[in-house]
């Protein structure tokens, strides 16, 4: 599938993606070529696309959003999917990313209130950690809210969920999350992403070196640029 290839082709079990840069026509026809190849790999497999779920996205801003076809068949174009879990748009608004976990996590937390009749630390804050949290720290590494208003919408419902538990209702925000031995969602991204960028920056001689001649970060074997 991969040969010929002249964009970006992802494969994931059954989806398949083909990325490309489209500043000028060249990007254009390069990604047409690429269709064709597919639709012609598929004939020779015996294989065949579900053209009703293959869409086309235009990201970023100036994009002329060209029209492809494949097999002869213009394929739709889509202001926004959702893939594992994620939702990406052709604004890379994450607006709309905060408010759909903000809504499961918010039908959990709705059902536990009506269904647990005990309010005791050792029920509540095990069945948040286990059925609420996920929803508001899927992937966050990648659409990770920057607005004040998105950050607050996912705070909110730790508060919330945290205050149910009994005896913690008239203490801080602040205080019933020290009290539980937790962190803010934007604290705890912030340690996922130190601990995920660690491993880069201590390189394999196990520290980090600054070439301050050349005004480059040295990482292990690797130079990233500073500008």
């Amino acid at each position: 599938m991969d040969s010929g290839i002249e964009c970006t082709l992802s494969k994931f079990a059954n989806d398949t993606k083909l990325c490309g840069v489209v500043d000028m026509l060249e990007g254009r026809d390069a990604i047409q070529r690429d269709l064709d190849r597919l639709q012609r790999w598929a004939r020779a497999n015996h294989m065949k696309f579900n053209k009703a779920k293959c869409k086309v996205l235009h990201m970023g801003r100036g994009n002329p959003k060209h029209n492809y076809w494949l097999g002869g068949e213009w394929i739709e174009t889509s202001p926004e999917e959702k893939d594992l879990g994620m939702l990406s748009g052709d604004k890379f608004n994450m607006n709309q990313q905060c408010v759909l976990p903000a809504q499961k996590a918010n039908r959990v937390l709705g059902c536990i209130k009506n269904c647990v009749a005990t309010r005791s630390k050792e029920v509540i804050l095990p069945l948040y950690s286990a059925l609420v949290r996920h929803h508001l720290e899927y992937c966050i590494q990648l659409w990770g809210p920057q607005y004040k208003k998105d950050i607050e919408l996912l705070e909110q419902l730790q508060r919330r969920a945290t205050k149910m538990i009994r005896g913690l209702e008239h203490l801080f925000c602040e205080d019933r999350l020290r009290e539980l031995g937790l962190f803010s969602l934007e604290k705890r991204r912030l340690q996922r992403d130190l601990r995920a960028a660690f491993p880069y920056l201590k390189g394999p001689t196990g520290k980090m070196e600054r070439d301050c001649l050349s005004g480059n970060v040295v990482i292990g074997q690797g130079v990233m640029g500073l500008n």
